[in-house]
């Protein structure tokens, strides 16, 4: 059987409650004609959202356990120890900070910006 591999970024707090970046992958299987699917992943919710274009949230946790799928814009998020990196559109990522030092994101195109959060 044919696998392909879907990048999600993840980001986490350590043991000192400092958050890093940490690349993962969720492993899709041939579908044939309808394309590559994963495992179903058990859920909770999905909340839209969508942002003013000057969003800049300071230093924050996420409020649990939740994957962000950014639909449309470009953001910047920044981990408690300084490393940055860009996300845009159809990029997905899975916060898992929900204690320790936080993130910070701001939007790096001046545009109303739309996500999904998926809670887990």
């Amino acid at each position: 059987m044919n696998t392909q591999l879907y990048p999600v970024t993840g980001i986490y707090s350590d043991a000192n409650g400092d958050s890093h970046f940490e690349d993962v992958t969720v492993p899709m299987n041939e579908a044939g004609e309808i394309g590559w699917l994963s495992s179903g992943l058990p859920v909770k919710s999905i909340i839209f959202r969508e942002v003013e274009p000057s969003y800049d949230y300071d230093f924050h946790n996420a409020p649990q356990r939740q994957y962000l799928v950014l639909i449309d814009g470009e953001i910047e998020i920044e981990t408690s120890l300084g490393e940055i990196r860009r996300f845009k559109g159809g990029d997905v990522l899975l916060l898992e900070d929900t204690e320790g030092k936080g993130h910070r994101t701001k939007n790096i195109i001046p545009m109303r910006r739309k996500s999904l959060f998926i809670t887990l």
